[in-house]
């Protein structure tokens, strides 16, 4: 018998549940306020957006006028190398420059103006190189500049004073109308890009520049890059704004991010979906894993990081591929910009050596790429030109000779024939001409053959052969990797993104847009700034359909043996009152009682040790126990950054031991609420364990449906709720509220 367990159930009924990768994609030319659908400013029940603005940025990066203010030409000044840099930018880009400046009258052989407003035409982009950008922001909106980069920093990278500084720019700008990038950014934006590469591209996102670094540099290794929004401080055009934009481009295939805080947890949110209905994948490092992370973070661009589960989780919910370091940024986004959908989920390691090959293959195993063996016939087939006594099952060893030959390539072709294989990988320890450099072009040319993705670890630690350096990375069909891990990590990613948006449909599409009679019931309990009785919470939680044990709240001994015939023995009992909590460490909670005089007994001590502690109570509970089930706990916060989030777990006293629990941020539907189960360390107790039968998983799912649309409709006024424990029993017998905590704003 579970001490902490009671109530019993009665009958309730309850409602129904609720593009290729790296493919050229048609252009979408909606850049404007509405959503994907036309839905204009559709919004939730809590008056939030449905669909991400997608700003018209074509004018930011391919600008036909732009103003530098501040130009120079004044050798050893710091604008002078901005300057000519911007000059060579937009002659690149076919833009005409005008520099800006009050004493000069020429910069670099050019007219130079006073004012923005002395131009002789209505600029496009203002580059403004002046230390204090604010004053300059309401002379850019006479004029009607449509964006403005600020380069300035001493904002809120700084400190309290410096946010306070970059407040009164945000405000500024967004009574001006202009779309500012930064402050605190740089020329990044303005960098030259290969135009000389092909295929689908990596849009770039930093918040640091230099962190975007080594992406840009993979231009170098043959990967096309078409943009990069260094966002720094984002007073105004942020993370978001540029993935809704760069999801709506034909020549991106995938957008690589390096975020140290999100500025608004729902737009990132909105424009992940964008993403995902798009079918764009989206790879970000996000900093703030641990506490000095987040720390620097703040730090470095004045914005809140969030609590890194949710923020892990909420890129989970819409796709983003969350990876560590910068060089799993590159070599991810690169095979996800460049592989085309997969025809299987299937992945065969290919080697030289059987042992490099077993060696992946446990990698790659541990990572759950799923190795699938070979048939029969396939590895006959194989064995025409691999040894008999040589391994084909998968991995697939050839022993080293048949790859120096004619051998080598049907090897390859027969591998990507097998309808169960999705990717070929095979992992080049080190160079061993001429075995590795045919190797190496018969998988070129093979890829250059199939839709399959070919990936090759080249691991030399030099470099600099020219398998590697021309053969391999001269093909833009074959994934090549320097290390076994981003090369796990890369496929992974490629093989789930595909999962995901296959079966992706928005949650927002079904996110609630008017409240439901549950809310107007829920807001007649709401008690702002207060934290409200067990026996209040539950009546909210019956407002929105929750089950909750048979009990009666009553305020003698004498009423609590009449309510202890009624509800049926054995019973639990309860102090119930406002601020209440941690009862059981109080004593204030009675299990097993078996007699009328065992109630009056339990009903004076609970009154007399609250008495005793200075808790006001509305009175005392008397409940029905429940003996079998598993122990969950269910509850809602507030995020600092999404809003409110929902959280499922382990429940009773194993959520403090365990903390097995898993996240989302609503709305979501019932796979997501699926998905959060499967994430806990302890589902087996969900399957049943030590003979005990499976619990009632549907009920369990709605209950967090349930909760969910409290979350929504109640908004920010919950400030916390606390199921726990909620006892899910076995299957096809519901689920029952035990006890509850619920906290008003």
């Amino acid at each position: 018998m579970l001490g902490s367990t009671h109530g019993t159930l009665s009958t309730d009924s309850r409602p129904a549940h609720v593009v290729a990768c790296g493919e050229q994609r048609p252009h979408a030319a909606v850049h404007s306020s509405t959503g994907p659908e036309g839905a204009g400013t559709d919004v939730d029940v809590s008056g939030r957006p449905l669909h991400a603005e997608v700003p018209d940025l074509d004018r930011f990066f391919r600008p036909e006028s732009v103003a530098v203010i501040g130009a120079s030409d004044a050798e050893g000044r710091p604008n002078t190398g901005i300057t000519r840099q911007l000059m060579a930018w937009a002659e690149r880009v076919g833009a005409r420059l005008y520099p800006v400046h009050p004493t000069r009258e020429s910069v670099f052989g050019l007219d130079c103006f006073p004012s923005v407003a002395d131009l002789p035409e209505q600029v496009d982009l203002a580059v403004l190189l002046v230390g204090d950008p604010l004053p300059v922001i309401e002379e850019l909106a006479e004029s009607k500049v449509k964006f403005a980069v600020a380069f300035a920093s001493g904002f809120a990278e700084t400190g309290a004073e410096g946010a306070a500084a970059q407040a009164r720019l945000a405000a500024a700008v967004e009574r001006s109308g202009i779309r500012l990038l930064g402050p605190n950014t740089n020329l990044n934006a303005f960098e030259k890009f290969r135009d000389d590469l092909e295929g689908p591209a990596i849009a770039l996102i930093t918040q640091s520049g230099h962190q975007g670094r080594p992406v840009f540099t993979m231009q170098e290794l043959g990967v096309r890059l078409s943009h990069w929004a260094p966002t720094g401080n984002e007073a105004d055009l942020e993370t978001s704004d540029f993935i809704s934009y760069f999801a709506e481009q034909p020549e991106v295939g995938a957008i690589a991010c390096y975020v140290e805080g999100l500025k608004d947890g729902r737009s990132f949110l909105l424009a992940a979906d964008r993403a995902a209905r798009a079918g764009v994948p989206v790879v970000a490092v996000k900093v703030g894993r641990t506490e000095t992370g987040a720390r620097m973070a703040a730090s470095h661009t004045g914005k809140l990081t969030g609590a890194d589960k949710v923020v892990d989780a909420a890129m989970r919910q819409f796709g983003v591929i969350r990876v560590d370091g910068l060089d799993e940024l590159q070599d991810t986004a690169a095979t996800l910009a460049r592989a085309r959908k997969p025809q299987a989920d299937g992945v065969v390691v290919y080697s030289i050596s059987g042992g490099t090959g077993a060696h992946f293959s446990d990698l790659a195993t541990e990572a759950g790429l799923d190795l699938p063996t070979l048939c029969a016939a396939k590895q006959d087939e194989l064995h025409q030109w691999i040894p008999e006594y040589l391994n084909v099952a998968n991995p697939v060893d050839n022993g080293g000779h048949p790859v120096g030959d004619w051998r080598g390539r049907k090897i390859i072709d027969a591998i990507l024939a097998d309808p169960s294989v999705g990717v070929l990988i095979c992992p080049i320890t080190g160079p061993f001409p001429p075995m590795s450099d045919k190797l190496a072009q018969d998988l070129v040319d093979a890829a250059e053959q199939t839709d399959k993705l070919v990936c090759v670890v080249w691991g030399s630690p030099l470099g600099t052969e020219a398998a590697y350096r021309e053969t391999l990375l001269g093909s833009s069909r074959v994934a090549t990797f320097r290390t076994f891990s981003n090369c796990i990590t890369a496929v992974r990613a490629h093989l789930q993104h595909s999962r995901f948006t296959a079966s992706y449909t928005s949650p927002f599409d079904e996110a609630p847009r008017t409240h439901s009679p549950s809310f107007r019931k829920a807001q007649a309990l709401m008690r702002p700034g207060q934290q409200l009785s067990e026996h209040a919470a539950k009546q909210l939680l019956r407002a929105y359909g929750i089950r909750v044990p048979r009990e009666q709240l009553v305020t003698s001994a004498a009423a609590a043996v009449r309510a202890a015939g009624l509800v049926g023995y054995p019973v639990v009992m309860k102090a119930s009152g406002a601020r209440l909590a941690h009862k059981t460490e109080l004593g204030l909670v009675k299990v097993g009682l078996t007699s009328a005089s065992q109630v009056r007994d339990a009903y004076r001590e609970l009154t007399d040790i609250a008495r005793y502690e200075g808790i006001d109570l509305d009175g005392v509970l008397v409940c029905q126990m429940v003996e079998r089930g598993v122990e969950m706990v269910v509850g809602v916060t507030q995020d600092s950054l999404f809003g409110p989030t929902v959280t499922v777990g382990l429940g009773g006293v194993l959520v403090e031991v365990l903390q097995d629990a898993a996240v989302r941020v609503p709305p979501f539907g019932e796979d997501q609420a699926r998905a959060m189960l499967s994430e806990l360390r302890g589902r087996a107790l969900l399957e049943g364990v030590r003979g005990g039968p499976p619990v009632d998983v549907d009920a369990l799912i709605e209950v967090v449906l349930r909760v969910q649309r409290m979350a929504l409709e109640l908004g920010d006024e919950l400030s916390e709720l606390d199921i726990n424990p909620l006892m899910v029993l076995p299957r096809g017998q519901g689920a029952v509220a035990l006890d509850a905590l619920a906290v008003c704003r």
